[in-house]
């Protein structure tokens, strides 16, 4: 196909694209119906289509452009208390082990579960065996944190005050729903499936994803409630719910841009109309922001959603020893009888965060900093 016939694409680049991964986006550009292709940052290789890429589409649903873990996303509130809290060894161990009791990375114990939303268990997927897994998976993981770059974090903005950022998803539900709906979608090109976004089986899959979306944003603000419930009791400190921030990443909607209305997918990508708030992670080690859009209609007011990989899980696993990631957390509290398992986690195996929001300073302004004071990740 000629050149002629690719979509446009706008790119905000914090490196040189690799090879595999400017292949993946000529192969996205060439796919029916894709209007325009928007590059953020935080780009890397991911099965299908990239991690850090928004789409936009007339009238065709790619679901591979969302991925599976849709909704997947951030929750930052402040707490009424200062980084001091947290200097004595004691406190910060005791504050990781109670975060470890109240937020599992999986919860097996049905007796166990955290009640959902009403508004969530009132609703119904579209499909007997999606509605089985929502009713028990579901309820199962819900308000789990999941492993992988997931964490629930303490951090201290520029005036020393502490904030709590929660990074999870719709776990295995966002997983089925993908899948189900994929194995209904009929084939595009190079691997690619679509669905018609105005025929019954395109309805069912925004529905779906809608609800995993939900479920996902639900799950976060459970998991910070129980953080809150942990640092009550030891630290005295209190959520400060007027202060929340939240966002997601993973998602398909129904958007207007250049004058028409296009479904904008985006994986590994957050919403930045002007003036949205939105957080944006480092890794554990690294600073985060929580950042203001402006709006930029070249990247469908759009912005990166983290650090985004720099290397592989298996590089950064043969690269980074136990000590060299104890290291590079040297001022974080984390659980060093984890290290071995947190190897493919470690700083280095991201890309470099103020380097990502240089290149998107047209996309968002930073209204705070913060530094990890203390990191929990799930196994």
């Amino acid at each position: 196909m000629s050149d002629a016939h690719l979509a446009p694409i706008r790119t905000w680049l914090a490196a040189p694209l690799a090879h595999d991964v400017s292949e993946a986006l000529g192969r996205l550009r060439r796919a029916p119906d894709v209007q325009y292709v928007a590059v953020m940052p935080d780009v890397h290789l991911s099965a299908d289509v990239c991690i850090g890429v928004v789409v936009a589409t007339s009238q065709l649903i790619y679901p591979q452009a969302v991925g599976g873990d849709i909704g997947c996303g951030m929750l930052a509130v402040g707490l009424d208390i200062d980084s001091a809290a947290l200097d004595n060894p004691r406190v910060a161990g005791q504050v990781l082990t109670e975060i470890g009791r109240a937020v599992p990375s999986r919860r097996r114990n049905r007796r166990a579960t955290i009640a959902q939303p009403e508004e969530l268990a009132r609703d119904t997927l579209s499909h007997t065996g999606l509605e089985s897994v929502r009713r028990n998976e579901g309820a199962l993981e819900f308000a789990t944190l999941g492993s992988g770059n997931h964490f629930i974090e303490i951090q201290a903005d520029e005036n020393g005050r502490l904030w709590l950022m929660v990074h999870s998803g719709s776990r295995v539900l966002g997983q089925v729903i993908r899948d189900h709906h994929l194995a209904r979608a009929q084939p595009a090109t190079n691997g690619l499936r679509v669905l018609e976004a105005d025929s019954d089986a395109g309805a069912e899959y925004l529905h779906d994803a809608s609800y995993a979306r939900r479920y996902a944003d639900a799950s976060r603000r459970a998991m910070a409630e129980e953080v809150g419930r942990v640092l009550v009791t030891t630290l005295e400190a209190n959520l400060l719910w007027e202060t929340v921030i939240t966002t997601d990443h993973n998602h398909v909607s129904l958007e207007h841009h250049g004058g028409r209305d296009l479904w904008v997918h985006r994986k590994g990508a957050m919403r930045a109309r002007l003036g949205e708030s939105g957080v944006l992670p480092g890794s554990m080690g690294s600073l985060s922001y929580h950042v203001e859009g402006r709006g930029h209609e070249g990247a469908l007011c759009s912005s990166a959603h983290g650090a985004g990989r720099a290397l592989s899980r298996a590089a950064a696993r043969g690269k980074v020893t136990d000590r060299e990631l104890r290291r590079q957390m040297k001022e974080v509290w984390y659980d060093y009888r984890l290290a071995d398992q947190l190897r493919d986690e470690a700083p280095s195996a991201y890309k470099d965060i103020q380097a990502v929001l240089r290149a998107q300073r047209e996309l968002v302004k930073v209204t705070r900093t913060l530094r990890p004071v203390l990191n929990y990740k799930g196994v």
